[in-house]
This record gives structure tokens, C-alpha cells and sequence, in this order.
């Protein structure tokens, strides 16, 4: 029998707001101890303001939020951040530059006696990989060094949670993929809670064991990487998570029916209405003349791991985009036969999530539904 994982913070019904601006909206979580969850979602969506909440650095206006030890916001009580045994790293890492990396790590220690604090700090070090820097100046480190002390400065006091503010984001992107695995192996050799907040979607699948993908102040959908990727709850979740081709199609005795195929989907709609694929890029391929739907190569566009390739299908307005791993011979012009990966097709009702320019069935143009009404 699988051994139950133990919440090490709760959020109920969370609400905040500045200056008449919603910017969370009852959000309800639970946070898995020795896991680490993302926070993912556009600018403005609220993530970093609900790791300000969790930090005790805001106050939520309304619900609560309760950590292992019991209550830390609510109506009836508050817990200072500094007693929250909260770690946060920030986006830009804060790093105090007056004082070299030893005492930029022994910083959040000084409740503790000099010899103890010296040997938190060595063993620290030691773990992350910078017994060597300690003696340095934060102006004399290079960006991931500088993000390897700030992630032993939150970890020395060995906090029940680490919040991490777009950790690697200052970050170019070689650089940001090597950090990244670096800390994700640090987080998992600590047994850590950490809570990381990110707009990029591939961080979060590389990195958390939970995802929390936000909109607009509201929790969209939760769940494993592999949840959030493979079983996406709307066109919403489809999209931020990758990129998709949309269609929308006719719904008959549980199938969409649109120009390039006919896909199961498991909805409970009424006869002939319009629903909506989300079809990603790398569910479709191309086969032998004559195996699939006929389309013609619009572009080729290399981009070195992959191929991404524009194709027109009679009768749809607006090309369809394949990602392919292998070279594709075609030219531009060239006539080509289209097979899709149902696997790799998402069915959703047709709502105001939808937005106009989704193409449609032949026919249907005229049934487009405002998504403004």
C-alpha cells in the first residue's frame, strides 16, 4: 500500500486584493511535504503574490493559511514571517553585499551559539558545493554562484518550507538549465518543501512534483506533470502548458468530427453541437502518399532540435503547425499527406474560452459564439 504523503501547508480559501484590484480569489491548496511544487502562470495571474502571502510578508485579506504547526494567517491570527520557518529566496537573490558568503549564509542563523552557527554554515557549504566561495564577495561571483549562496543562505536554517521566487530567471539559458538541475538535485538531496514560482512552462514540468497552473487570480488545475500535460481541463491548461493547433468540429455519438479526423472524446454534449480539439504540434506527422488527409507545405522552419513545419488542409482558413524530431524531405509547395497522433488531441466544449479565429466546420462559420456575451 502506498505510504500517504503528509501536507506541510494548507491554504483555505485564500483572497487578497490591492487597492480595489482582485488579485486572488479563494485559492485553495495543499502543499506535499518533501515535494516540490510549482507555481505556474503568466504575469499578473497572482503566484507571486500568494508566496508573499505564505511568507507572512502580506497579509491575506480573507481565508486561512495553516502550516504543520497550526494557523499562520487568518482572521484570528497572524505568525511574523520570522517565526514561520519560511525560507525565501528571492528573483534577484538578495545577497547582502557588505558581507562575504559566510556571513551572507549565517545570516538567518544568529539565534544560534558561534560554534554551532560556524558548523551549519561548513556543512552547508559543503552540500551545495561552495566551501570554496566563503570568502568571497557577492560581487565577485558569477550568477549561478551567486544563486548556489542564496539557496544555501535559505537552506542553513533548515526551514520547513523554501520559497523561490522565478529563481533562475536572471539567468541566460545555458546557464539557466545547468542552475536549475543543480538546485533541483541540492532540493531532493535536503528532502526540502519548496514551493517555486514560474511563468515557464517547461521549468515546471522538469522541476515540480506538483504543478499549479493559475489564472487570473484562481487556481486553473492541479496536479503531477504528467497529469497537467497529458489530461489539461481546458483549452487554458492545453495551451500554457504547449503550444496546440485549435479546431473546432461537430459533435456526434462521442466523437469530434473536423476536417483532419474524427476523435473520441469523452464529453457529455448534445447531438451536433460544437466542441473544440486542441491538437499539439507533435501530434501530427506525415505519412505515405495517399495514408492521410492531403496538405501542402507552407514553411520549414529548423530550429535544431526539431523541424517546425506550416501546412495548409483544404478547408481550413488558418495553416496547422507540426513539430517533427526527424528531417522532413519535402520542400515548401509540395504536396504531402497529413496523419495525426490521437493521443496528442485534447476534446473540449465549445465555451467563451474559445476564441474567434478558431477555425470551424464548413457550414458552421455562422455559429461562432461571441465570447464576449
Amino acid at each position: 500500500m502506498p505510504v500517504a504523503t503528509q501536507t506541510a501547508l494548507t491554504l483555505d480559501k485564500v483572497s487578497h486584493a490591492f487597492s480595489g484590484n482582485q488579485v486572488l480569489s479563494e485559492v485553495s491548496l495543499e502543499i506535499p511535504a518533501g515535494q516540490i511544487t510549482c507555481l505556474l502562470g503568466q504575469s499578473g495571474c497572482g503566484k507571486s503574490t500568494l508566496l508573499r502571502l505564505i511568507s507572512g510578508i502580506e497579509r491575506p485579506q480573507s481565508g486561512r493559511i495553516l502550516g504543520a504547526s497550526g494557523l499562520l494567517s487568518g482572521p484570528e491570527a497572524f505568525v511574523e514571517p520570522e517565526d514561520r520557518s519560511i525560507g525565501f529566496m528571492f528573483q534577484d537573490y538578495a545577497l547582502f553585499p557588505h558581507l562575504n558568503v559566510f556571513d551572507n549564509i549565517a545570516f538567518g542563523l544568529r539565534r544560534l551559539p558561534a560554534a554551532e552557527r560556524m558548523q551549519r554554515v561548513k556543512e552547508t557549504a559543503g552540500h551545495i558545493g561552495i566551501t570554496h566561495l566563503l570568502r568571497r564577495y557577492p560581487d565577485a561571483l558569477s550568477g549561478g554562484e551567486q544563486q548556489r549562496v542564496a539557496l544555501a543562505r535559505a537552506l542553513a536554517p533548515r526551514p520547513h518550507l523554501i520559497l523561490m521566487d522565478e529563481p533562475f530567471s536572471n539567468l541566460d539559458q545555458g546557464l539557466r538549465e545547468k542552475v536549475r538541475s543543480q538546485t533541483l538535485a541540492i532540493l531532493r538531496d535536503f528532502a526540502a518543501t519548496a514551493i517555486v514560482v514560474t511563468h515557464d512552462p517547461q521549468e515546471a514540468l522538469a522541476m515540480g512534483d506538483q504543478i499549479v497552473l493559475m489564472r487570473a487570480g484562481r487556481v486553473e488545475q492541479t496536479g503531477t506533470p504528467f497529469e497537467i500535460y497529458d489530461h489539461p481541463v481546458s483549452p487554458y491548461a492545453a495551451e500554457f502548458i504547449g503550444p496546440c493547433n485549435r479546431l473546432t468540429g461537430l459533435w456526434r455519438q462521442g466523437h469530434l468530427e473536423t476536417p483532419i479526423g474524427t476523435f473520441r472524446g469523452a464529453l457529455d454534449l448534445p447531438e451536433g453541437s460544437l466542441a473544440l480539439a486542441c491538437i499539439r504540434p507533435q501530434a501530427l506527422s506525415l505519412g505515405q502518399e495517399g495514408e492521410g488527409i492531403p496538405a501542402r507545405v507552407l514553411s520549414k522552419t529548423f530550429v535544431g532540435e526539431s523541424e517546425q513545419i506550416e501546412l495548409q488542409i483544404h478547408p481550413l482558413g488558418e495553416p496547422l503547425r507540426m513539430h517533427s524530431h526527424r528531417r522532413i524531405s519535402a520542400p515548401v509547395g509540395a504536396q504531402v499527406s497529413l496523419l495525426t497522433n490521437n493521443a496528442e488531441v485534447h476534446i473540449f466544449p465549445r465555451d467563451g474560452d474559445d476564441p474567434e479565429g478558431a477555425p470551424a466546420l464548413p457550414g458552421q462559420e455562422n455559429s461562432k459564439s461571441d465570447k464576449n456575451t
